[in-house]
């Protein structure tokens, strides 16, 4: 029996309201511990979402743009375009009813309410790391290790580092503006958006971000956000904080493009250098001071007059130039030799090489699954196909993050092995000996195996 448009929407609204009677049923029961609490917050969260998504369905059915809604209604009439004929509507809909449970004879009513009812003792997959304790901690290695890797005095503790992950103002305004630390912090806002979804999935974020975008406008007009405040900005010059761009934080010109025109302008006036031209031009001036001594650059890289002169455009005495010189000195024995720019160990300094070829540490792996993400070193690799970042990208692409999956970092292949997986297990498989119909003389409906049979009967039947 074919399903019709209003049966659609009848069946669309059962499934709402029966929903919605789950979701009060659900929330009167007080969970036990924290581990069913997120069970049946995910369970009522997923039933949401079925709401979400049925309600959707129906205001499409409503909206009736191809106008089949309003022809099955004018049928159901009698209403055709040789008048209206109530009774033969009537018939035709009762034939094609007889004639469904003609052909389906053991068809039987299905009681949805079990299956419903089995939906509030289903418990959730949650993907949360061992660290993370089902969600009583938050698990911060990767963005501790990733914060350590800035261009810090010295690195700190993990225990430290979760006092004032939440505090950015303390880190110096000129590193702020690097790439290494846009990466982490969105890194960071991301685990932590994530976290919180699995953690209190039925809190809206969306007005969350809202309501905290709306305060931190506010504050930013008002220059009220620690750690940005507009000093030093008095007539009409920048702090050196803010114009001097550390290049050690860049590797290539098209990594210090993205600091913006502006800033790079800035960078070039506060040394000395011509600030005029393009993006690409500036960058590329700029970007010579990396490598090149100040002194052994190109004339016609200057500003005329400039040079020879301090950076500030002051004339430096020779006490002043020894006064500099004796501080240039104690910075270069305060830097730390460090050629292979190998990692940082717990101690500040460089670890062994031998250490750093043992674990691969120059080895880059990808994962597509992660957004292309680079992995260092076989060890982080591994670990990371359990943590919250390939989590999260298999939980996109609808895939069980299970053993099966090891090793795998591409999307295709992955979808690929889903695939395969349900075939092995039966699922979307086409059984023909099971699923095949075929009907006999007497228009009864028989499977492969019990139509083979009965005709065989028949043949012997025949011959004897």
């Amino acid at each position: 029996m074919s399903s019709t448009i209003l049966e659609v929407t009848r069946a669309s609204h059962e499934e709402v309201e029966r929903l919605e009677r789950l979701i009060v049923k659900d929330l009167q029961n007080v969970p036990a511990n924290n581990k069913d609490r997120l069970f049946q917050s995910h369970r009522v969260r997923n039933m949401i979402d079925n709401i979400i998504s049925t309600t959707e369905k129906l205001v499409e059915i409503y909206e009736d743009k191809d106008n089949a809604r309003r022809d099955e209604i004018a049928a159901l009439g009698g209403q055709t375009a040789m008048g209206t004929n109530v009774f033969s509507a009537f018939y035709d809909r009762l034939k094609e009813i007889r004639e469904y449970h003609r052909r389906h004879p053991a068809a039987r009513a299905v009681d949805v309410n079990e299956d419903y009812e089995a939906m509030l003792k289903e418990e959730p997959v949650i993907e949360f790391t061992g660290e993370e304790a089902f969600g009583k901690y938050l698990d911060m290695h990767e963005l501790y290790n990733q914060y350590n890797n800035l261009k810090f005095e010295k690195p700190i503790e993990y225990s430290t580092y979760l006092d004032i992950f939440s505090q950015p103002h303390i880190v110096p305004c000129k590193l702020k503006f690097t790439r290494q630390y846009k990466e982490c912090m969105e890194n960071l806002l991301e685990y932590l958006v994530y976290f919180f979804q699995r953690t209190e999935p039925l809190q809206d974020l969306d007005r969350i971000f809202s309501k905290v975008t709306t305060e931190f406008e506010e504050q930013w007009e008002n220059d009220a956000i620690q750690g940005w405040e507009r000093t030093g900005q008095e007539n009409g010059h920048s702090s050196a904080d803010h114009t001097v761009i550390d290049l050690d934080f860049y590797c290539t010109v098209d990594e210090l493009k993205e600091v913006g025109p502006e800033k790079l302008k800035e960078a070039l006036a506060a040394l000395g250098l011509k600030s005029g031209g393009t993006v690409q031009q500036r960058a590329e001036r700029l970007f010579l001071t990396k490598d090149t001594p100040f002194e052994k650059l190109d004339k016609k890289h200057f500003v005329k007059g400039s040079r020879g002169s301090v950076p500030n455009g002051g004339a430096a005495t020779s006490k002043e130039e020894g006064t500099q010189a004796d501080s240039e000195s104690d910075d270069d024995e305060q830097q730390i030799y460090n050629p292979l720019r190998l990692p940082m160990g717990w101690d500040g300094k460089p670890i062994p090489y031998w250490l750093y070829k043992l674990h691969g540490l120059g080895q880059e792996l990808k994962c597509e699954i992660c957004g292309n993400y680079s992995y260092w070193g076989r060890r982080a690799f591994e670990r990371h196909f359990k943590e919250w970042r390939h989590q999260h990208g298999m939980r996109c692409l609808g895939i069980p993050n299970t053993k099966n999956f090891n090793e795998i970092t591409s999307i295709k292949e992955a979808q690929e092995l889903w695939k395969r997986i349900q075939e092995r297990q039966g699922l979307n498989k086409w059984r023909p000996d099971l699923e095949e119909e075929y009907e006999d003389k007497e228009e009864k409906l028989l499977n492969f195996e019990r139509f083979t049979t009965h005709c065989f009967i028949r043949c012997h039947k025949f011959v004897f």
